[in-house]
C-alpha cells in the first residue's frame, strides 16, 4: 500500500467523523484513519481501530453523508468486535475444507476411487466457501445497523450509506470480472440494500441535509484528490476553466504546480488567498509551491501564517520546521527543533518528522538528540537493527538518567524484540 498524507484532507476527515466514534463509544484519538494512493474504490477496518480509505473511494462520492456512511459502517467493524471473530471464524471454515480433504484421500485409500474422493473433497470445498460468504453477508449487514444506530446518535443522516451502497450494488451486476475491491470485500446484495433502507427510512435524520460548510469542505478534499492524483488533462475535464468555484479553481491551482507551470497556478492561489487569507490550507499550498521550487526563504512566512491559522495540525509545523531547516540559516534552527518537537509530540507515528528533527539537531551541535530522532525514526519504518545502533549511540552521548537516556534504553528493548521475532520468522 502507498499511503499518503495531507493536513486538510486528515482534519475534514475527522471532523466529519468524530461524532460517529463518539456514538460508538470509541475514543476518537485511538481510531487511525489511514489514506491509500489508489484509484480503486475501496475503504476496510483493520485490529488495532484502524480504518484504511482509498483515494478513489474518497473521490467517487458525492455527499459528506456518503463518506460518513462508509466510515460509519467500518466503525460498526470495529466497534462490534467483527475482526477479531472473523479471524477465529475463517480459521473453522479453513478447518472444515482441510477436514474434507482428509476425508477425501481416505475414501480414495479405501475404495480406489479417485472421483469419490474428489467429490468429497470439492463439496467440503464448496461448503467451506458458501459458509464464508454467509458470515460475511451477516457482518456487512450488522455493520450497517450498527452504522445506522451511531448516525442516528450522532445526528447524521444515513441515507448517504444507502446512496452508497445502492450505487455500488448495481454496478455490481453489470461488472462481473471487473468489480471494484469494496465490491469483493463487502458483498452488496439486493436483501441488504433493503434491510439497509427499511432501517434507514425511519430514523428521524434521514431526510437531513449536509451543511454548507460539510459540503464545500468534501468539495474541496475532493478536488485537492483530483488535482495531485491526476494528470492535468483528467483534473480540467473535471474542473475546467469556465468553471470558476472555488474547488475547481484550488484543483487547477495544484494541478498546474504539479507539472510544474508556476504561471498559471500562482495566479490562481493567490486568487484564493486574496479571497481567504488566513485560510490555512491554501497558505500551506502556497508555501509548498515555493518550497518545492527551490525558495525555502519564501516559503517560511506562509508556513508560519498557516501554522498559526492551524495550530493543532502536526503536518503543517513539520512542514515549517523543514522549510525553516532548509533555509541554511542557523538562526532558525531552534526555532525548527521546537516547531518538530511539537510536531513530534502530536503526530509520533510520521517517521518525516522524527527525520528533520535529526537534522535539527545535528544543526545545532546535539548529536546526542540526533541519534535518539534518528532511533526513532528507524524504529518507525521497520529498521530494527539502525534503531538500536542509533540508540545505543544516544544513550553513549546522553546524561545518565535523563529523558533522552531513558528513551534511548526503551528503544534499544524494542528494538532487541523485533530483532529476535525476524529471526524465528527465518
Amino acid at each position: 500500500m502507498s499511503l499518503i498524507r495531507d493536513a486538510e484532507i486528515e482534519h475534514t476527515i475527522r471532523t466529519f467523523v468524530t461524532p460517529i466514534f463518539d456514538a460508538a463509544g470509541l475514543d476518537a484519538a485511538s481510531v487511525k484513519i489511514h489514506l491509500i494512493n489508489d484509484p480503486e474504490l475501496n475503504a476496510f477496518a483493520t485490529n488495532g481501530q484502524n480504518i484504511f480509505l482509498n483515494t478513489g473511494l474518497i473521490i467517487r462520492t458525492t455527499s459528506p453523508d456518503q463518506l460518513i456512511g462508509v466510515i460509519a459502517h467500518e466503525t460498526g467493524h470495529i466497534a462490534g468486535g467483527h475482526l477479531a471473530r472473523s479471524e477465529e471464524a475463517y480459521e473453522n471454515f479453513f478447518t472444515e475444507n482441510l477436514i474434507g480433504m482428509v476425508l477425501g484421500v481416505a475414501a480414495a485409500a479405501a475404495s480406489h476411487n479417485g472421483a469419490a474422493a474428489g467429490a468429497i473433497m470439492t463439496g467440503s470445498q464448496q461448503i467451506a466457501e458458501r459458509s464464508a460468504l454467509a458470515y460475511s453477508r451477516g457482518q456487512e449487514s450488522r455493520a450497517d445497523q450498527a452504522a445506522v444506530t451511531f448516525m442516528d446518535r450522532a445526528g447524521v443522516s444515513s441515507r448517504g450509506l444507502l446512496e452508497f451502497l445502492s450505487l455500488v450494488g448495481s454496478e455490481e451486476n453489470v461488472l462481473v470480472g471487473r468489480m471494484d475491491p469494496y465490491v469483493v470485500d463487502h458483498p452488496i446484495s439486493a436483501e441488504r440494500v433493503e434491510t439497509l433502507r427499511q432501517r434507514a427510512e425511519r430514523s428521524p435524520y434521514y431526510g437531513k441535509p449536509d451543511s454548507p460548510a460539510m459540503i464545500e469542505m468534501h468539495e474541496r478534499m475532493r478536488a485537492k484528490l483530483v488535482g495531485f492524483l491526476e494528470p492535468l488533462g483528467v483534473t480540467l475535464r473535471n474542473y475546467p476553466e469556465t468553471n470558476t468555484s472555488l474547488p475547481a479553481r484550488y484543483a487547477r491551482a495544484i494541478a498546474y504546480y504539479r507539472i510544474p507551470d508556476l504561471a498559471h497556478a500562482m495566479p490562481l492561489i493567490d486568487g484564493l488567498l486574496a479571497e481567504h487569507p488566513n485560510d490555512p490550507y491554501f497558505l500551506e499550498l502556497k508555501g509548498q509551491i515555493l518550497f518545492e521550487n527551490g525558495r525555502a526563504a519564501e516559503s517560511v512566512p506562509y508556513y508560519e501564517k498557516a501554522a498559526k491559522a492551524a495550530p493543532k495540525e502536526p503536518l503543517i509545523l513539520y512542514e515549517l520546521g523543514q522549510a525553516q531547516i532548509s533555509t541554511e540559516d542557523p538562526a532558525l534552527f531552534k526555532i525548527a527543533a521546537a516547531n518538530l518537537e511539537q510536531a513530534a509530540r502530536d503526530d509520533p507515528d510520521e517517521p518525516g518528522v522524527w527525520y528533520q528533527l535529526a537534522i535539527a539537531y545535528d544543526r545545532q551541535g546535539k548529536p546526542g538528540m540526533a541519534a535518539l530522532a534518528a532511533a526513532e525514526r528507524a524504529l518507525l519504518v521497520g529498521q530494527p537493527n539502525d534503531a538500536k545502533h542509533f540508540a545505543q549511540r544516544a544513550r553513549g552521548q546522553l546524561p545518565a538518567g535523563s529523558p533522552g537516556a531513558l528513551r534511548a534504553d526503551d528503544i534499544i528493548a524494542t528494538a532487541d524484540r523485533r530483532i529476535a521475532e525476524l529471526r524465528k520468522r527465518n
